[in-house]
């Protein structure tokens, strides 16, 4: 049904091919009757032969050229496709009923096929228009998500920054409140020294005060670590990396080279999240006693791989995590994060451990910019 649609659609469209085809069909049916006529010395079959190619034409090719095809099939069986002195045969009362029979069919066959041509125009100037509707769909659907990229990308900024103003709020105001607090504690410990239980609670409020800033510092540091922006990734990694440790009594193998080059601070700022994430998720779920980051750079792209000996991921979350369903909160935004940078983030995880690789292409600007650099440093030496 498909092949017949697209055949009739091609011919209708081109009206030269509607008589080519019209008159290459008639050639035939003529050339069957020819041999069926030198073969069986007859020509009553000629009106069965010709009936195919006036429903073609009346199929496929139109109006005008089945009417034409039928009028040269009757007179062609009329004068037996043979030569004659008359133009118009005296038929016998028989052939005549056989040539009104014929016309009769072929010209309900014509009536039924220009209905079926008609409705087939209609379909296609339907299909026609509802492509282009589609297509219109598409583009609005494709500027959509554009725009849910560019938002997305705006709110992680925005978030970035936010951490970062917090960071700076935290330890410019409260820590500094708190250290003078601690400081007037201390200075009312020293003159009240002589009352014992006054002296413990202010030492005690001291210890108290002093686990405050540092639980405060290591908020905003974690937030956003000064290092990050002063020292670059090579240095916060590290910092964090010790901290972690510490922290979870996780051992944690950083294997990273010590001359690490600076990244854009976008780039940076994603690999230390990334890292940052994948850590936490360790400590929460893996039951790992051990974990593994590895960096490594060339001219084009960073990769980092961070990898735990734990319970692995099911293959079911696995899935949902990687392809059918909604990822968490933390594997969402280390998505976005990678995707807005157009690197890519791949989870492989079995039953000894999971493994999570990133990939970001560095962008060529900032690597010329970074040749440049070295080369004016070996100028200067």
């Amino acid at each position: 049904m498909g092949s017949d649609r697209s055949l009739s659609a091609r011919i209708s469209r081109n009206t030269l091919l509607r008589y080519v085809f019209s008159v290459a069909a008639l050639i035939a049916a003529i050339a069957v009757c020819i041999g069926l006529n030198i073969l069986l010395a007859g020509d009553r079959l000629a009106y069965f032969v010709l009936f195919p190619a006036v429903a073609f034409s009346a199929w496929y090719c139109g109006l005008v050229p089945s009417i034409l095809v039928t009028i040269l099939s009757a007179l062609g069986a009329a004068y037996g496709f043979q030569p004659t002195r008359h133009f118009l045969p005296r038929l016998a009362p028989l052939d005549q009923l056989s040539l009104l029979t014929f016309l009769a069919s072929s010209a309900l066959i014509i009536f039924m096929g220009e209905i079926r041509r008609r409705q087939n125009a209609l379909l296609l100037r339907a299909q026609d228009e509802l492509e282009l509707r589609v297509e219109e769909r598409t583009a609005d659907l494709d500027a959509v998500n554009r725009n849910l990229r560019d938002l997305s990308a705006r709110l992680m900024q925005l978030q970035d920054e936010e951490r970062r103003r917090i960071a700076r709020e935290l330890h410019d105001s409260v820590g500094q409140t708190l250290a003078a607090l601690s400081m007037n504690l201390s200075s009312v410990r020293s003159d009240v020294e002589q009352l014992a239980r006054t002296a413990a609670a202010l030492t005690d409020s001291e210890c108290l005060v002093r686990d405050m800033v540092t639980e405060v510092r290591t908020i905003s540091h974690l937030l956003h670590p000064p290092l990050l922006d002063e020292l670059g990734l090579s240095s916060a990694l590290r910092w964090y990396v010790n901290g972690f440790s510490q922290r979870s009594r996780i051992k944690v193998d950083l294997d990273m080279a010590e001359d690490v080059a600076r990244f854009p601070a976008e780039i940076e700022t994603a690999i230390f999240r990334v890292v940052q994430e994948c850590l936490t998720n360790i400590h929460r779920h893996s039951e790992s006693p051990v974990a593994r980051i590895r960096l490594r750079n060339s001219e084009r792209e960073v990769t980092v791989e961070i990898e735990d000996k734990g319970k692995g991921i099911p293959p079911k979350k696995l899935h949902e995590l990687t392809a059918a369903g909604t990822p968490g909160v933390g594997v969402r935004g280390m998505q976005e994060r990678i995707r807005q940078l157009d690197g890519t983030l791949d989870i492989s995880s079995g039953g000894h451990g999971t493994c999570v690789i990133v990939r970001l292409p560095i962008p060529e600007t900032h690597t010329s910019d970074r040749i440049l650099t070295e080369d004016s440093a070996s100028h200067a030496a």
